[in-house]
């Protein structure tokens, strides 16, 4: 985390290895610029340092944006019924790469989910 921070001069509030291997780093809000770097610069940089792919996800208190916000590039229509977040999918494309082979893609958004919103649990659905 202090090697993230001295490269990218940016706040980070957590950082983990998913499911996947990927290391996630969570930055404050408003941070995710200053962490990425001109063109994806300190990411390539981070990647090759550490010679693992890497994550970098801007944390949100609203769990809605926080979800678009872990995503991110796949465009999701989303709402909240109590503890369970509704993930729409415009094709069968998206809900195929939301959703994962067996689902791992899937859980291993809700165990991050979970992390921050305790009792927080998704379910996708299709237009």
């Amino acid at each position: 985390m202090s090697l993230f921070e001295t490269l990218t001069h940016a706040n980070v509030k957590d950082c983990f290895v998913d499911v996947h291997n990927t290391l996630v780093f969570l930055v404050e809000e408003n941070n995710i610029g200053r962490a990425i770097g001109k063109k994806g610069a300190n990411v390539r940089r981070l990647e090759t340092m550490l010679n693992r792919k890497i994550k970098i996800v801007e944390f949100n208190s609203n769990v809605l944006t926080f979800m678009r916000n872990l995503v991110m590039p796949l465009r999701l229509e989303m709402a909240q019924e109590g503890n369970t977040v509704l993930l729409s999918c415009k094709d069968t494309k998206t809900a195929g790469l939301l959703i994962g082979r067996n689902a791992q893609n899937l859980r291993n958004y809700e165990e991050i989910v979970q992390r921050y919103f305790p009792q927080t649990t998704l379910k996708v659905q299709k237009n």
